[in-house]
């Protein structure tokens, strides 16, 4: 039986790629760091009690800040895999928390490649880094000759969350290089699910297009709406990690769909999902979405109100406009075919939301004829 041991485990790629080494076969193994709440909704299907848990899974306390935490949970799992999935992945916050987002996601990554080093696991621990598409910045004259971003394209990262990935993705190939250490870097596209963060831009829109049509919501305020992001589905994307460390060779992978889509029309696809047509007029941050028409009689909307606008606090001091990746490598090396497309991605997470907003409603409805 195979062992694996996956940082971030309570996160959206974390929960997913749980689901799937388990499918394998795999024992695994997670981290996850302490909290005065719970924080594993997202896998509470799989862990629910210590003497009641799955055979083949184990949650241990860590934090990537912490070197001898990793080296002590390392030597204890003796994994024959590594996911480090653990970061401050919001590119956002990361400008309030620099210094933060370089101790976990740079030098997070250093303590897990240098522990692997110490305890003598070279030839053992297979290492998954990953890696994120704000490497490259967005910059146009960057791109390869299909107009995408690849393997071989320049990085330059226009966030600290960029920036300490970057050091993440050289000190992986470094210590490959060195140490002769199975270490990959996956180059992962923008992946989203119904278990994203709803922080997250996609999940904030399919969470306030549900509140809408519900009436619980008035209005949406997004950032930049000319924004554009190769959209792909997490779960496609945890199989391609561990295609990733199936490979004969430790290699580099960019993982994306290869399509990109503004904002403004993932907003779109989302309001259409519940019979609702969205037309935006105006310009830059006076840009707003007004709801054009609605074909399903659920929902008492009005037409030609307000439901979109734009909040220049959410944009980033440095912006990048456009990512899109070529997976051509993915696909023939890795034999990688995700099973999603981008309306298929937007339906599963509005079905989703649409029943979180009502449950939480009805919820809302017998609190408030609940006397203390």
């Amino acid at each position: 039986m195979k062992i694996a041991l996956i940082t971030g485990i309570t996160g959206q790629d974390g929960s997913y790629l749980a689901e799937l080494l388990l499918e394998k076969g795999y024992m695994v193994h997670g981290v996850k760091r302490r909290a005065s709440s719970f924080n594993t909704q997202r896998i509470d299907h799989i862990y629910q009690d210590q003497h009641e848990a799955h055979v083949n899974f184990k949650l241990h306390y860590g934090d990537l800040t912490d070197s001898t935490n990793v080296i002590r949970i390392i030597q204890e799992v003796q994994p024959d895999e590594i996911y480090n999935l653990g970061a401050m992945s919001h590119v956002k916050v990361s400008f309030d928390s620099p210094e933060y987002v370089a101790n976990v996601d740079g030098i997070g990554t250093l303590r897990i490649l240098e522990a692997v080093r110490i305890l003598g696991l070279e030839k053992k621990t297979r290492i998954y880094q990953a890696s994120t598409s704000e490497l490259y910045g967005g910059l146009a004259e960057n791109k390869n000759e299909k107009g995408l971003y690849d393997e071989q394209s320049p990085f330059y990262p226009r966030s600290p969350y960029g920036v300490a990935k970057i050091y993440g993705f050289w000190i992986t190939k470094n210590y490959r290089e060195a140490y002769d250490i199975f270490a990959c870097n996956g180059i992962l596209f923008n992946h989203e699910s119904p278990r994203r963060g709803e922080t997250f831009v996609t999940r904030k829109i399919t969470m306030a297009t549900a509140a809408i049509a519900l009436g619980e919501q008035d209005c949406l305020y997004l950032g930049n709406l000319d924004a554009q992001r190769d959209w792909g589905h997490a779960k496609d994307y945890v199989e391609a990690m561990w295609r990733i460390l199936q490979q004969d060779e430790a290699e580099d992978y960019v993982i994306a769909m290869g399509e990109t889509t503004y904002v403004r029309d993932f907003v779109k696809m989302s309001f259409a999902e519940v019979g609702i047509d969205i037309e935006f007029r105006g310009e830059g941050v006076d840009e707003k979405g007004y709801v054009a028409s609605c074909s399903n009689p659920s929902y008492q909307i009005e037409i030609g109100k307000q439901v979109i606008a734009v909040d220049p606090q959410y944009f980033r001091p440095t912006e990048v406009d456009l990512l899109i990746g070529d997976p051509t490598k993915s696909k023939t090396k890795l034999g990688w075919v995700p099973q999603y497309d981008l309306a298929g991605l937007v339906k599963e997470m509005m079905m989703s939301d649409l029943q979180y907003v009502q449950r939480e409603k009805m919820l809302n409805e017998v609190r408030s004829t609940i006397r203390y």
